[in-house]
């Protein structure tokens, strides 16, 4: 271990700002008016204000301070959760741009922090992560400056926990137990080694943030909620993939008590925190059940395997409002093998079949920038992802992470990557700088057309019809629309979105010389969209249609071609309206 980065560690303070050790303030004799309880101030920067961007790391170092036998009496523990969605923060981001906006955003950071001391001296746990580790360590250096100790941690630190000096500690892997004993001996002016390599935490002693009040999810709209940690699997890009191979779980008492939480507090979204939810299936189940019995009202967000699912499973999920996010990854089994990640692609298959003939909502997720992946062979990926009908697919470029397996093989597999967050890939040996462009503008026209769009009902249909591949067809969108427009990136409003689908397909369709067949495409596209919007949002909608809606809303409109030469068109009004929670329509005249 290194030298101290910044002298004694010490911060059993007077009031007047000198250290003095326990035994002083003992043999003083009036130490209820000498000592007072030392601010420890758990912070983060988050990129917005959202139940996915909740801040559970730092909460959960504060549930464990604060409950710590050692350092409850001693300490007086607070949450401070800064967000790039803060007025002040904007406004900063608004005045000031280049590389010096990093840095007034943290002394803005270290201003509002050193508010809450009062001018006394604090200990500030930081929780860092690759889009605000370069803000925290500037914030933490003025922190210093300001008789702060600053203790951080979080996945950037964990990867190179020596390397980040501006902190005065850093602790690698996770905190709950070791963050407590270095503010406890900070506070018995003990030596503390600058850099700590904790073990892994037994769940069952922890306390949950939300049960102790640290937090409290209603703020946030929703909830992370965490029921393991690590993974059965060792994917190389992964954090995990130098990890024990052991998922370690949280209580079923801890699930059901948060459960009860939830419930009172009518919490609208989770998202679960278990990269593999459906490994242990008889656990699945159980909570699943537990879930549809406490808050069959609030929608779930799991992350599952696919080879996992059975019908049994699968039926469990359409009891309660939920969605699944499945890691495909890839599509070519040659990278997936040089990623360590096991897949049976015939296993995989059944279990999305049983997803979708059970009606369960899935989305899957792919990575460009791979080792061994082409640009042919991605677009081939892409291709079979959109023929499995997920409800959405994202699209990530690579980020070669420190502290992981792929991050140490990277030059042997020849990735050329950024060396600062967020460590995408700029090329491998087999896409270049202009292909791994190509895809990150293909994974734009994705989200756009096919996730916001909502575009799963008919998407596969209108390939079909016009004969093009999915990937082919997104390629076009944006060379036609997005390329012209950047501010349609950032739309994320549905009806406009579909107004810019219509106002494409009816161009290409008449390109095509398939005018007859673009009223059908047309009436799919706006059916689905009335119906998506009155199951978000709950209101109803007046459509018209060119054909009758029935057969819009019937499989004869997963043919195109097949529903124009056989349905005569019939102009139709509809309105849509939530029946028993789900959108439905009437016909109106």
């Amino acid at each position: 271990m290194e030298g101290p980065r910044s002298g004694t560690a010490s911060a059993v303070w007077s009031d007047s700002g000198t250290p003095q050790s326990a035994t002083g303030r003992e043999a003083d004799g009036n130490a209820q008016n000498i000592f007072m309880k030392i601010p420890v101030i758990c912070t983060t920067l988050l990129i917005e204000k959202s139940p996915q961007a909740l801040p559970l790391g730092a909460a959960c170092i504060a549930s464990a301070i604060k409950n710590n036998s050692e350092t409850k009496d001693l300490c007086s523990v607070s949450l401070k959760v800064f967000s790039l969605e803060d007025k002040d923060i904007q406004n900063i981001l608004r005045s000031h741009s280049g590389e010096n906006t990093n840095q007034y955003i943290a002394k803005y950071v270290s201003d509002e922090i050193l508010k809450l001391t009062n001018g006394r001296k604090a200990i500030i746990c930081i929780s860092t992560f690759v889009w605000n580790v370069d803000i925290l360590k500037k914030a933490a250096v003025i922190l210093k400056k300001n008789n702060c100790i600053c203790i951080a941690g979080g996945p950037e630190i964990t990867a190179h926990p020596s390397f980040y000096k501006e902190f005065n500690f850093t602790v690698s892997g996770e905190g709950e137990t070791s963050v407590p004993k270095i503010i406890s001996k900070i506070l018995k002016s003990e030596k503390v080694d600058n850099v700590i390599i904790s073990e892994s935490p037994d769940l069952s002693l922890l306390n949950s943030p939300y049960l102790d009040g640290i937090i409290n999810p209603s703020d946030y709209e929703g909830a992370l909620w965490e029921l393991a940690r690590g993974c059965p699997f060792k994917c190389s890009y992964c954090y995990e993939s130098k990890g024990e191979k052991t998922v370690r779980l949280f209580p079923m008492e801890r699930i059901k008590t948060e459960l009860e939480l939830f419930s009172r507090k009518k919490i609208p979204q989770i998202f679960v925190l278990d990269p593999t939810y459906n490994v242990n299936k008889k656990r699945a189940v159980e909570i699943l059940r537990l879930i549809r019995e406490k808050t069959p009202d609030t929608f779930y967000y799991f992350e599952a395997r696919a080879e996992f699912i059975d019908r049994e499973l699968a039926r469990e999920f359409t009891k309660i409002p939920c969605s699944l996010q499945i890691g495909l990854q890839s599509a070519n089994e040659s990278v997936l093998k040089t990623l360590n990640r096991p897949w049976d692609k015939k296993k995989f298959l059944k279990g999305i079949s049983v997803l979708n003939e059970e009606g369960v909502t899935f989305g899957l997720d792919l990575i460009f920038g791979l080792p061994g992946e082409t640009f042919s062979s991605f677009r081939n990926g892409m291709d079979f992802a959109f023929s499995l009908y997920p409800n959405n697919l994202e699209v990530f470029c690579l980020s070669v992470l420190p502290g992981t397996d792929l991050y140490d093989r990277a030059d042997e597999l020849g990735l050329k990557y950024q060396k600062t967050p967020p460590y995408h890939v700029i090329q491998n040996k087999e896409l270049q700088v202009g292909e791994m462009e190509r895809l990150e503008k293909l994974s734009k026209a994705c989200s756009i057309f096919y996730n916001e769009g909502r575009a799963v009902p008919w998407f596969n249909s209108i390939c079909k019809c016009l004969r093009l591949n999915g990937t082919k067809l997104l390629e076009i969108f944006y060379e036609r629309k997005l390329a012209l427009n950047k501010d349609y990136e950032n739309c994320c409003e549905h009806k406009l979105i579909e107004k810019l689908q219509l106002d494409f397909l009816k161009d290409l369709f008449i390109e095509k010389n398939m005018q007859s067949l673009f009223k059908v495409a047309e009436d799919i596209i706006k059916f689905y969209g009335a119906i998506s919007r009155t199951t978000a949002t709950g209101k109803s909608e007046i459509v018209e249609l060119n054909h009758n809606a029935e057969y819009v809303a019937s499989e004869y409109a997963s043919d195109i071609r097949w529903f124009s030469g056989n349905i005569k068109p019939k102009k139709s009004k509809i309105q849509t309206f939530m029946n028993q929670g789900q959108a439905d329509f009437k016909f109106i005249k």
